[in-house]
């Protein structure tokens, strides 16, 4: 009897196809937010609403995803070696949600068949960013709009 539950529920992240890895990506755009560390607390980042340079403000896609390390120092690659030390990526990260053992939430274009269905659910950054190439960065700290904890592992 084969087993018919989606791939992302068979496997683990270190399974998967780069085909299957890639489409875990639900579009939302919130880790390529700018995020500060608190300097005191190493669990405790800020988010800000300034968005990476790369980031399309239109259609929250990077416009040169290929190429994004080499362009933006600080972009990292996820991998199933790195997801846990990453402890700034979104509570709602499909990455993050697999590699803790839960479930893809229910909004995700994996489950509900539509990419657009980030968006209507309200987890996406469309229309609250500025873009990188506007805001100094030492002015990124004016610019904060929430705090977020790391969770004990």
């Amino acid at each position: 009897m084969s087993d018919t539950r989606p791939f992302y529920e068979r496997k683990t992240l270190s399974e998967m196809s780069v085909r299957e890895w890639e489409s875990l990506c639900d579009g939302c755009g919130k880790c390529c937010v700018v995020i500060l560390g608190d300097e005191d607390d190493p669990d405790t980042f800020w988010r800000t609403n300034v968005g990476c340079k790369l980031l399309d403000l239109n259609t929250i896609r990077c416009s040169d995803y290929a190429n994004r390390q080499s362009r933006v120092p600080g972009c990292v690659r996820l991998s199933a070696d790195n997801i846990a030390q990453l402890k700034w990526m979104p509570e709602t990260c499909a990455y993050r949600l697999l590699n803790e053992g839960k479930d893809l939430p229910d909004w995700h274009p994996l489950k509900t068949g539509d990419p657009k269905s980030v968006e209507q659910a309200g987890h996406s950054v469309k229309g609250s960013l500025i873009s990188e190439n506007i805001v100094h960065e030492d002015d990124f700290e004016h610019h904060i709009v929430a705090r977020q904890d790391a969770k004990p592992e």
